[in-house]
């Protein structure tokens, strides 16, 4: 939500900037010094800042209540949560105006050649290839952490958020080199007045082109990289639809440390579960005296060895609702401690078939236990009476829940991550809308005297109207569908790294969304043309 709100704070000090400039410039010639058009400029900008972070100020005390009620990621706030402490008001109100008056000082740079600065001006440099090395170092530096994931949260945290941004970023300084590619081409393979003129603009000035719709693409880009991420995690999350058996599994985990673990299932605990109407099976994991690895582990996560496999016995695994398959013959299998998952929660790849441990079926039921898993019928009596008896055989262990009572505590995290992404979305969307009018319609104005002599040249109302829709829409469509991809890719090289996942694709409405934003933008564009009709007068084009 940063990017977009600072592409707009930089579009708004822009705006009218040409305007300001030749009023300076003006100003410079009667005799006005540069420290005094500075002080000037620094005025204006600080003025409106100061007014707008007091509004900003009140706005927010007047609606805090409200605010607290909205439902951001489905955890609710109280009111006195929304208090700003004196450090932050202060910070805010220094911060703002200062920043304002710093960048109306940069906006203006060139007023302070001369005073005639501004009638000098000279086509800018194009864009070079360079641009492209931010993107390619956040890429590089996400596709290098896969494998190699920080065991803390911290550092996963500096790794990711790191990369992300450093991607975003890379976004933002490569739009005008990608701008100024696709102008090329569209310029070299037309002959249309409107394409034509459209086309070279942008060739010759891409930096101002790739301004105009800078905030849309990020937005696009975010909105990429939130729904891959946040949909990679649903799909493979939950429950296998092909087997709904495995939501009524109860599973007992009883490993709270690398080698804790209870005694096994007496014969009459056994009995009484086995004997509940219902039950299909019932299946423990035991500690591994043979040492043998997990053959559901991938690679090392991180750095260290893979983990120790549970042993299960193949009798019992034949019984589960899903990965029950043992090496034909064998007694005991080598399987995932945390087996009861089923490999939904896993890092890893579950292999078809679990490969066989040379111990015996009676050596094998005297191991402590990890993790016990009962099949069940999914009725409600069947699953209390199971958990019922769990609970009272081991009373100082966690109570066992079902699968699908594990996947509903862990959907309404994701739930609440998916709202989040939701609200980014839609807080982006509108504030790169506000960026793409302030910027077409401040354009509009810094150009109506050249478009006014286009006019009385001959050139049709309706081809200017094009030129205009043109030059937003070509860097739109050629640096969006770059920021879509690399959104997605982003996405990919996160989920892979950080769980070994691979991005689905989006659903529909993820297309809803990036077709009612390209909709929208052309029509903030549009909306603007009854404006050059107005500007593009004959007396616009008067030597005063």
């Amino acid at each position: 939500m940063i990017f977009p709100v600072l592409i707009l704070i930089g579009t708004a000090t822009r705006l009218a900037a040409a305007r300001r400039e030749q009023r300076f410039a003006a100003m410079r010639l009667v005799g006005a010094t540069p420290g005094q058009i500075s002080l000037i400029s620094a005025v204006e900008s600080t003025v409106a800042a100061v007014i707008g972070t007091t509004v900003g100020f009140a706005l927010f005390y007047l609606f805090r209540t409200q605010l607290a009620a909205v439902n951001l990621t489905r955890t609710l706030y109280f009111a006195s949560d929304l208090t700003l402490r004196a450090g932050d008001i202060l910070l805010v109100s220094v911060a703002v105006p200062v920043g304002a008056a710093i960048a109306a000082r940069i906006a203006l740079r060139r007023v302070h050649v001369s005073p005639l600065g501004v009638t000098r001006r000279i086509t800018p440099g194009p864009p070079r290839v360079y641009r492209l090395i931010p993107l390619a170092a956040g890429i590089a530096e996400l596709s290098y952490v896969i494998g190699r994931v920080p065991r803390s949260t911290n550092g996963q945290i500096w790794v990711f958020v790191g990369g992300i941004l450093l991607v975003l970023t890379g976004v933002v300084i490569a739009g005008p080199w990608l701008t100024m590619a696709g102008a090329r081409v569209l310029a070299r393979r037309t002959s249309r007045p409107a394409l034509l003129v459209a086309g070279r603009r942008l060739a010759d000035d891409p930096k101002a082109g790739f301004r105009v719709v800078s905030g849309l693409v990020l937005a696009l880009c975010v909105t990429s990289t939130a729904v891959g991420i946040i949909g990679s995690l649903n799909a493979e999350r939950g429950i296998p639809k092909s087997t709904p058996a495995i939501g009524s599994a109860l599973v007992a985990d009883y490993v709270q440390g690398s080698d804790v673990s209870v005694p096994p299932l007496s014969p009459a605990a056994l009995s009484d579960l086995n004997s509940i109407p219902g039950v299909n099976g019932v299946l423990t994991i035991h500690t591994n005296p043979l040492g043998t690895a997990d053959p559901s582990w991938a690679g090392p996560r991180g750095s260290g060895k893979p983990p120790v496999a549970g042993l299960a016995s193949c009798a019992e695994l034949a019984k589960m609702p899903a990965h029950s398959a043992c090496a034909p013959g064998a007694e005991a299998a080598s399987v995932s401690r945390d087996y009861g998952t089923f490999g939904t929660y896993s890092w890893e790849h579950w292999p078809t078939e679990w490969p066989a441990a040379g111990i015996s079926a009676q050596r094998l039921a005297r191991l402590p236990a990890h993790e016990i898993v009962v099949a069940t019928d999914g009725s409600t009596s069947t699953i209390e009476r199971a958990r019922t008896i769990l609970a009272n055989t081991y009373p100082d262990q966690d109570v066992p829940w079902t699968v699908r009572e594990d996947h509903a505590q862990s959907g309404a995290q994701l739930a609440g991550y998916q709202q989040l992404a939701n609200v980014v979305i839609l807080v982006s969307f509108p504030i790169a809308g506000c960026s793409l009018a302030v910027t077409v319609a401040g354009g509009l104005r810094d150009r109506k005297r050249p478009f006014s002599l286009l006019r009385l040249t001959g050139t049709q109302l309706g081809v200017l109207r094009r030129v205009v829709l043109l030059e937003s829409a070509v860097p739109l469509v050629a640096v969006a569908v770059v920021a879509i991809g690399i959104g997605f890719l982003a996405a990919q090289l996160f989920v892979q790294a950080q769980f070994n996942y691979s991005i689905r694709a989006p659903g529909i409405q993820y297309y809803a969304i990036v077709v009612a934003g390209l909709v929208a933008s052309l029509a903030v564009i549009a909306s603007t043309m009854p404006l050059l009709r107005r500007i593009t007068g004959p007396e616009t084009a008067r030597n005063e």
